[in-house]
């Protein structure tokens, strides 16, 4: 999208939204829909990202693209239960991975040793720098997020030879991102990651959330603003995220740091 003119307003959520589905559709078009993917967790930004990808496929006259879910192993049941309607209601063809070795090894939150994972697992661990002999299963901390993450979505493009990844990324949310292109070759594997939602801001996505009529999972009204494990989130304050100081307040203070403090490491691992 191309900066408003000296004096006039900045575009608002319409205008956002309606580039980030020309964004989606040039994806469809350069990738086919069998060589895209939708990376959805079932927050706001995810989903409003798979509903404008609905309605891309659907001006394309071509089926929607995978929707792909990660499994960290300690979801909020409020999360999981929102997405098993909409997988229902929004007829998506959701693929599920995870780290199965990772997650057999340990309890949510609780102590991991490296020495028993795999080999795959213990040689991430080494190439993320990390070497001592046990850490946390917390998706939201580092390493644990690596592996959780980052390790089981490589598996999958690989496995699948995908071409590309949507993700519903925003710069606003942290500063490692602040220099992201909507179109961000990668390698290993070789795939472009799309980033329709870039230049949203996180009122905008509840202003578009309500526009355009979305379901949400009910966490959000409860007070969390930005919704990862339980081991690892918190809510923000007592009132609607909606209702919270969005410009004055941290969106993502109620996840645990670890991971917000190494954002830049894990991208250049892998992650989102």
């Amino acid at each position: 999208m191309t900066p408003a003119p000296a004096g006039t307003a900045p575009p608002g959520w319409e205008a956002k939204a309606a580039a980030a589905r020309d964004i989606l559709s040039q994806a469809l078009s350069r990738f086919t829909p069998h060589g895209l993917a939708i990376a959805w967790t079932g927050g706001k930004d995810s989903t409003l990202l798979v509903h404008l990808a609905r309605q891309a496929a659907r001006d394309a006259g071509c089926p929607m693209p995978q929707v792909l879910f990660i499994d960290e192993g300690d979801p909020f049941p409020e999360i999981t239960a929102f997405m098993d309607r909409l997988v229902r209601e929004w007829g998506i063809d959701l693929a599920v991975i995870r780290n199965d070795d990772l997650l057999a090894a340990g309890v949510a939150g609780g102590p991991v040793s490296t020495a028993r994972l795999s080999r795959e697992n213990r040689c991430e661990l080494e190439r993320a720098g990390w070497s001592a002999p046990e850490f946390h299963l917390d998706p939201e901390a580092f390493p644990a997020s690596h592996l959780l993450k980052t390790v089981p979505l490589r598996r999958h493009l690989e496995g699948t030879g995908m071409a590309a990844l949507a993700t519903a990324i925003r710069r606003d949310e942290h500063p490692a991102r602040q220099a992201e292109t909507v179109f961000s070759p990668r390698e290993t594997p070789r795939h472009v990651r799309v980033h329709p939602l870039l230049s949203f801001r996180e009122r905008e996505v509840w202003e578009a959330t309500f526009g355009l009529g979305l379901p949400f999972c009910e966490l959000y009204r409860a007070g969390y603003r930005s919704l990862g494990c339980r081991s690892g989130t918190v809510k923000n304050a007592d009132i609607p995220a909606w209702e919270q100081d969005m410009e004055g307040t941290p969106e993502r203070a109620g996840r645990h740091q670890g991971k917000e403090a190494a954002m830049a490491q894990l991208r250049a691992l892998g992650y989102m």
